[in-house]
């Protein structure tokens, strides 16, 4: 039977967008496809799949096992999915800002797979940044610089006692598990385990300073990075519709959560896939 899947660009250098295929009921080469089409474009789309929440996690275990989030409040019936919920009164999002999920882990998360649930009637969209085209377009001075150099990554002033979702006022109420933050260091340049390109790998939400340096002397050449990334031609837009599902590749690719819709409600489900020691 010949497949009827089918992987187009969503963007020149970001994501594509996969048609042809209910992921709820992939055969094995239909799902062996999406997997060389994740690998080869870091975060894919598909619309009108309307997964129930059994069937997004069991679409999650077919890529690895489940990294169940210690700071999002789960959904009350399904504690491997995570709420990213805004409701009308509340003026700030979650992920309203670049980074990477799970980069303060010692062993960050592989990929998350983000499914709609309710949808304002405007606004909401979420943007997509490549890895692999920001490191791509460094020059190679640069590059050599980066290689062998480390990041330090750190979650304390995100979701910390004294975090900024503390002291958001509405905001501290989306979080739990305070107590439960954490510190790591990866390298500033890896190699992706999939695809064996490079990827650029620190990130404006987590990285905190480059390993053996002070954060005033990390500041400059991390937000040059920063900026370098966010290029447009590095970047595209998803826009949400009623069974849409994004899945994207932690480790070469960010994410913002756009925060446009005050006065609306916002829930997706996310599950997230645990991941492996990166080089």
């Amino acid at each position: 039977m010949t497949s009827r899947i089918a992987v187009q660009n969503y963007s020149g250098l970001c994501g594509a967008e996969v048609s042809g295929v209910d992921l709820a009921a992939a055969s094995d080469s239909e799902f062996e496809q999406v997997l060389a089409a994740f690998r080869d474009h870091g975060v894919l789309f598909f619309r009108d799949q309307h997964l129930s929440p059994e069937q997004h996690i069991a679409l999650a275990e077919r890529f690895g096992p489940i990294d169940i989030n210690r700071f999002f409040p789960a959904d009350g019936q399904y504690p491997e999915i995570a709420e990213v919920k805004k409701d009308p009164g509340q003026t700030t999002n979650i992920g309203g800002g670049w980074h990477t999920d799970h980069s303060y882990d010692a062993v960050p998360a592989m990929g998350s797979i983000l499914v709609a649930r309710e949808l304002p009637e405007t606004g909401g969209d979420t943007l997509f940044a490549s890895m692999y085209a920001a490191y791509e377009g460094l020059s190679p001075g640069l590059k050599r610089t980066l290689e062998g150099m480390r990041a330090v990554h750190s979650n304390h002033h995100v979701f910390g006692a004294a975090g900024v979702y503390k002291q958001e006022g509405d905001a501290g109420a989306l979080f739990r598990n305070e107590s439960l933050t954490s510190e790591a260091t990866h390298p500033v340049v890896i190699t992706h385990p999939l695809s064996g390109r490079k990827a650029l790998y620190v990130n404006p939400g987590f990285t905190i300073r480059f390993e053996d340096w002070t954060p005033e002397e990390s500041a400059a050449l991390l937000t040059h990075l920063y900026r370098h990334a966010t290029r447009p031609e590095y970047t595209c837009r998803f826009r949400w519709s009623e069974g849409a599902v994004a899945i994207w590749d932690n480790r070469c690719t960010w994410h913002y959560a756009l925060n446009d819709y005050h006065g609306q409600r916002r829930l997706l489900h996310r599950i997230t896939v645990a991941g492996c020691p990166l080089h």
